[in-house]
């Protein structure tokens, strides 16, 4: 095929397969989060439909599916239905940028960790227009809570990634994981790593920061109004972007790819998967063990603790690598 009709060909494969995939892993990271919250608060949880429960994703999607998405009499129809897809369409890019191995990486960006926060950002302008074209008091007010709470935590998120740009004087997610074929950011970048993952799980509004639906006030939040696979989306999302955050977690502090203690016997790629499915495990064991804060305690604690934190490590960065240059290098 000439060229540019073969490169057009090649970028839908990629855009297929990634979305596919993303789709795929969400709704495994559904039951797997099901099951993990079951066993957290000892109980079977799903465990009928498949082995284990295994296929009760498929289920509930075919549920969905099957059931009508209902759209409120004064609502705005055009934003209402668009809200869904544009909460579910960041955390299907993001994938296009990270690296699963030293050559399974969609489209290597120069820009790929830019590009990764530019996308979350998308995030809460479809909360707000699910909320806001709910016309719904209940819809409306958890919009307005998420938006607070995403712009609180995403100022300490980005801060948190700028060490480990520092020390690789570079934005590209391959190049982030090439540097640390001799020591993961984690150690070095503690600090940074704490205020990513919290800051991370506030951005996913997930428990114990689940502020914008929190049930005992305003039922399910911007979703309130939303049935059939219109939840399921926003559903979707939620658990999906779960294992996306550990996904860049890993992409940015755990190595990537890169195998512990030199075991080349295990390929790259499941390397990954298996510290990316670790930290997932982590979020859900947090999610199921603390209390849910006052929605001022929480802002507060991303503005006042959070922020500094953030500055504080960037500094930490900075003498790092004045005193070790070669870190990262």
């Amino acid at each position: 095929m000439p060229g540019g009709v073969g490169d057009g060909v090649i970028s839908t494969i990629k855009v297929l397969i990634v979305a596919n995939f993303a789709l795929l892993n969400a709704g495994v990271m559904v039951f797997a989060w099901r099951r993990l919250m079951a066993f957290f608060q000892d109980r079977l949880g799903p465990n009928r439909v498949g082995v284990q429960g295994s296929l009760q994703f498929v289920a509930d999607g075919i549920k969905l599916m099957l059931k009508e998405v209902i759209v409120p009499t004064r609502a705005d129809p055009l934003f209402f239905l668009l809200a869904p897809a544009v909460v579910v369409f960041p955390f299907l890019m993001v994938y296009a940028v990270i690296p699963f191995g030293p050559t399974a990486v969609a489209s290597d960006l120069p820009i790929g960790i830019l590009f990764v926060f530019a996308l979350t950002a998308l995030a809460f302008p479809g909360m707000f227009l699910a909320g806001w074209s709910s016309n719904s008091k209940y819809a409306l007010i958890g919009a307005m809570r998420a938006v607070a709470q995403v712009l609180a935590f995403t100022v300490p998120l980005i801060l948190s990634a700028l060490g480990v740009m520092l020390f690789t004087g570079s934005l590209s997610m391959t190049r982030i994981v090439s540097a640390q074929h001799r020591l993961w950011y984690v150690v070095p970048q503690l600090l940074g790593a704490v205020v990513f993952l919290v800051a991370a799980m506030a951005e996913n509004a997930a428990h114990p920061f689940d502020l914008p639906e929190a049930e005992s006030e305003i039922v399910a939040g911007y979703s309130t109004e939303y049935s059939g696979m219109a939840f399921g989306l926003f559903y979707l999302a939620e658990f999906g972007t779960t294992f996306t955050i550990g996904a860049i977690f890993t992409t940015l502090f755990l190595g990537g790819w890169q195998p512990l203690a030199g075991i080349s016997a295990i390929p790259p790629v499941i390397w990954f998967f298996l510290k990316a499915y670790l930290v997932f495990g982590v979020l859900v064991w947090a999610r199921f063990s603390l209390p849910r804060l006052r929605i001022d305690q929480f802002l507060g604690f991303g503005w006042k603790v959070l922020t500094p934190l953030g500055f504080l490590n960037l500094l930490i960065a900075v003498a790092e690598i004045a005193a070790f240059p070669q870190i990262g290098r």
